[in-house]
């Protein structure tokens, strides 16, 4: 079985539908509320484990009710969530997110106990960091107890892998201890400074990542696919198309994806249509966790498309 260990955020998601997102100061009247179980690396977490993996997750929540409703969230999809902290100085980190008909979004986060997680919090983790194939990381916790658990992975000979959202600048030291770095065109642009809207332009933003010494590259690029760049050479794998309702974990179902079947030993190659498939499954329904497809529904789909 995959084992994965996924180190980063986990908040509660307050979700409304609307036409369209309104202009600043415009107020306009929206439909379907939600209150949904989110945060990047829970979203990540939730999704592996619905595919299949056997997962850790490593993070803070509040003492609140949000709180408790994550950690049994986590439960309910048997995450060892024995690294969950409970902090009582903080809330639970949430996220204010807007979906408009077309299924696009906009997100403000108020993140909480998410960035009160320590490298201290690492050091309790380290076994089930250790036991790993893979571990996960994004930027929803402080940047300082991303690099240590990243060090802290590759000491101990795991594959560490780092989807650098939000998109931020991030020093070039940190980026020399990703394995395999999934940023989106967003965040290759500010990561590398450099245009990535033709197919030259994603190509030469790549190389530059792993010129700073990031090993590996993917670039996922929405409904045009993801971009690999590797060692062994670059290639594009076009994106499964869908009707979008939601793209609001489209990428963590991706990345959890990629991850599941890089742990059950695909090569790259093989890795990326999984995410892609996970990707777009999320796409198709509302919400973070909620639209997360198990294996027998990744399955399904993706065995008429290939």
């Amino acid at each position: 079985m995959a084992r994965i260990t996924v180190i980063g955020s986990l908040n509660m998601d307050l979700v409304v539908r609307t036409p369209r997102i309104p202009k600043p100061g415009e107020t306009i009247i929206g439909t379907d509320f939600h209150t949904i179980p989110g945060g990047k690396g829970a979203n990540q977490a939730v999704a592996a484990a619905k595919l299949g993996a056997q997962v850790s997750m490593v993070g803070r929540v509040g003492e609140d009710d949000f709180g408790r409703a994550l950690l049994n969230n986590l439960t309910s999809v048997n995450i060892n969530s024995d690294f969950v902290k409970r902090d009582q100085g903080a809330a639970t980190g949430i996220a204010l997110i807007t979906v408009e008909d077309s299924g696009e979004n906009n997100i403000v986060l108020a993140t909480g106990a998410n960035m009160k997680l320590t490298i201290e919090d690492l050091d309790d983790a380290e076994e089930a960091i250790a036991q790993a194939d893979i571990v996960l990381f994004q930027l929803e916790s402080p940047l300082a107890t991303v690099e240590a658990g990243l060090k802290l992975a590759k000491k101990r000979g795991v594959t560490t892998l780092l989807n650098p959202a939000p998109a931020q600048a991030l020093p070039d030291g940190l980026l020399r201890h990703v394995d395999i770095l999934v940023p989106n065109e967003t965040e290759t642009g500010l990561l590398t400074g450099l245009p990535v809207e033709t197919p030259t332009q994603i190509e030469e933003a790549a190389e530059q990542l792993r010129r700073i010494g990031v090993g590996t590259v993917i670039l996922t690029l929405g409904e045009r696919g993801a971009f690999l760049c590797s060692a062994k050479g670059n290639e594009m794998f076009p994106a499964y198309q869908v009707e979008p309702v939601d793209t609001t974990a489209a990428g963590d179902a991706f990345v959890a994806g990629f991850a599941v079947a890089l742990a059950e030993k695909k090569n790259l190659k093989a890795a990326i249509p999984w995410g892609n498939a996970a990707g777009a499954l999320a796409a198709t329904k509302l919400g973070a966790q909620t639209s997360l497809p198990t294996r027998s529904e990744w399955e399904a789909f993706y065995r008429l498309r290939v």
